[in-house]
């Protein structure tokens, strides 16, 4: 993972703006129960008051309507480690381009533009923002057993052209990232392929050095995941983390993949918190949510855990 730090402008203290805050990167979830608007008010106002922020988005929610409207049925797979994630051949991948880069990334761009927001909507494969090998093939689990899907258009994100994103930054813009990524081919031929949203959120926050917000519809992770009342509100240690970890399930699990992938790649913390309440990013960055911290990790290196499958939200 490759990337140049970003140092942000000075701003107001309350809002934990202060010159030689870090960037951050607000990762906007695309399941139809997050609504963006309070997203959108919110990087408004951090960027106004001279905060560097990088926004990344999801979209499964408008990748299933727009195969719903090509009547192609959208296929979700759950890898051998149990993250579950999209599988996209290359119909669905059609779909997912269009859906993503083509519509959503258009209509958020729109969106911060119309809050004052100096908005640069990006796919990962523009500028080669974000690349890796494409994964054709994938190990998936089906009836308990481990069976190998061929035809795959996905891959992990190996580098990001931080210098791009630093430079839109430095020039005051604020980047609007989504997939796909460049799969880079055996051939030396780029292929867009589709990457996971919270995945590629972490892989920029840490190229960036920068904070990582995963903005989502829970408020955290829970203890019990049926139970807000059980949110885990911090973890800065290895064992805490681990509580974590054994605590995320279904899609939270991917997510809490990712902050680990964000610290480990060089961001100083990653919150995981509610889209839909007010003030959601500052909120966040406040101590709302449930925040990992980078001694969590206890000084390890990277895992190195895949996920099969692509963006899921």
């Amino acid at each position: 993972m490759t990337g140049t730090e970003s140092d942000a402008a000075g701003a107001s203290a309350d809002d934990g703006t202060a010159a030689g805050e870090p960037p951050v990167v607000v990762k906007v979830g695309g399941a139809k129960a997050v609504d963006p608007a309070g997203a959108v008010g919110d990087v408004a106002h951090l960027v106004a008051n001279g905060r560097r922020v990088v926004v990344v988005h999801g979209g499964s929610t408008v990748v299933d309507e727009t195969l719903e409207r090509l009547d192609i049925e959208p296929e979700y797979v759950e890898s051998a480690s149990g993250v579950t994630g999209r599988f996209t051949d290359a119909e669905t991948m059609e779909a997912f381009a269009m859906a993503m880069a083509g519509k959503l990334n258009t209509e958020l761009t729109a969106q911060f533009r119309s809050a004052g927001v100096d908005a640069v909507g990006l796919s990962g494969v523009d500028g080669g923002l974000l690349s890796g090998p494409r994964k054709s093939a994938v190990r998936v689990v089906e009836d308990g057993k481990k069976k190998i899907r061929r035809g795959d258009h996905s891959g992990k994100i190996e580098s990001v052209n931080g210098d791009l994103l630093g430079d839109l930054l430095a020039d005051g813009y604020t980047p609007v990232v989504s997939p796909p990524m460049a799969g880079d081919e055996g051939d030396g031929e780029v292929t867009p392929v589709n990457a996971d949203a919270d995945r590629a959120a972490a892989a920029v926050a840490g190229a960036l050095g920068a904070d990582l917000v995963l903005l989502t519809d829970v408020s955290g992770v829970y203890a019990d995941p049926d139970d807000p009342e059980t949110r885990i509100d911090a973890a800065a240690t290895p064992d805490e983390l681990a509580a974590v970890e054994d605590a995320a399930e279904g899609f939270m699990g991917k997510k809490v993949m990712a902050a680990r992938e964000a610290l480990s790649g060089g961001s100083g913390r990653v919150v995981i918190a509610d889209a839909n309440v007010r003030d959601p990013v500052v909120a966040a960055l406040g101590g709302a949510g449930t925040t990992v911290e980078r001694s969590a990790l206890g000084g390890e290196r990277e895992s190195g855990v895949e996920a099969e499958g692509g963006e899921t939200a």
